[in-house]
């Protein structure tokens, strides 16, 4: 008689200080761009849920803030979602990034807080991913290793490039190993639990970033407004970008609205990529001042806006 095969499902917390290549991580390993990457750091302002099932094992990894010094109320509330995200975790994940030339001090501040979490009889596997190999010698990355090691045990530790996909197979196959006994939380289609019109606001978030992060400052936000479903498939979306200044919304706009129309063009085909349908995209832009401290947006990011 043949043994039933079990199936393996948990969460996996991915941690580690702004831009340590957390959400290229989750986007290489779920095959799709669900969390935003930019030149800017702190841009990841929810908890991303990236999923990735194959074959018996499910492993949902929580793409968490970047964790640092916070200044204002949103920076508090994002490092709080971060540091929470790591309570929920089965796994916690710190990646670090192997081209800074010294452990930066927001990566020191986790690495002792989850030191102290196991001196308080935490037994959760602590795995060390060193991420941008490909930007350090031989030499240097295991003397980084050794360092990082002697801070704090690590139950296991992976060398990766998450932008050159080495290491990656490694990592997701022993996470999906290592995962406890537990029936799919979700379906084995799913790649996120984040609802698609969030997702849409997020692509528009990225390019804004991508096209205007020298100009703009952090203290934007883009929200979908209205979404409308027609019979033939297509989509209408709607979106508000949100800044703080007039100094602002006319840098998004251009000079005669061509960059507005350049960031809506972009936007649409990234959207219609991974919506796999017609996206009818239109951007409005809005000036709210202080719009960073409305607790209905925090809610809608999953943050508390109580932090």
């Amino acid at each position: 008689m043949n043994k039933k095969n079990n199936t393996k499902c948990g969460f996996v917390a991915v941690m580690g200080a702004s831009n340590a290549g957390k959400s290229t991580l989750i986007n290489l390993m779920t095959g799709e761009n669900i969390s935003i990457i930019s030149p800017k750091v702190q841009t990841t302002r929810t908890r991303v849920l990236g999923i990735i099932t194959e074959e018996n094992s499910q492993i949902i990894m929580i793409d968490t803030p970047g964790i640092f010094k916070p200044r204002k109320k949103l920076d508090r509330a994002m490092v709080s979602a971060a540091w929470q995200g790591m309570m929920d975790a089965d796994i916690i994940l710190l990646l670090i990034d192997a081209s800074n030339k010294a452990i930066n001090h927001d990566a020191k501040q986790i690495i002792d807080r989850l030191k102290k979490e196991r001196e308080l009889g935490d037994k959760r596997p602590i795995w060390l991913a060193i991420n941008k190999i490909d930007k350090i010698t031989p030499q240097k990355l295991l003397e980084l290793s050794a360092e990082l090691n002697e801070m704090l045990d690590f139950d296991k530790t992976f060398m990766i490039s998450a932008l050159k996909r080495k290491g990656i197979d490694d990592l997701k196959n022993s996470l999906a190993n290592e995962l406890p006994e537990n029936e799919f939380i979700f379906d084995k289609d799913d790649i996120t639990d984040m609802p698609a019109r969030m997702i849409a606001a997020e692509i528009t978030r990225e390019q804004i970033y991508l096209q205007l992060h020298k100009e703009l400052p952090y203290a934007i936000t883009v929200e979908t407004e209205k979404w409308e479903n027609f019979d033939n498939g297509s989509i209408k979306i709607s979106q508000i970008i949100y800044v703080e200044k007039d100094s602002q919304k006319a840098i998004i706009l251009g000079k005669a609205g061509t960059k507005i129309k350049q960031l809506g063009e972009r936007s649409r085909k990234n959207i219609e990529k991974f919506m796999g349908c017609t996206i009818h995209l239109k951007l409005f832009v809005k000036v709210k001042e202080n719009w960073s401290n409305d607790p209905e947006r925090y809610i809608a990011w999953g943050l508390d806006p109580s932090v």
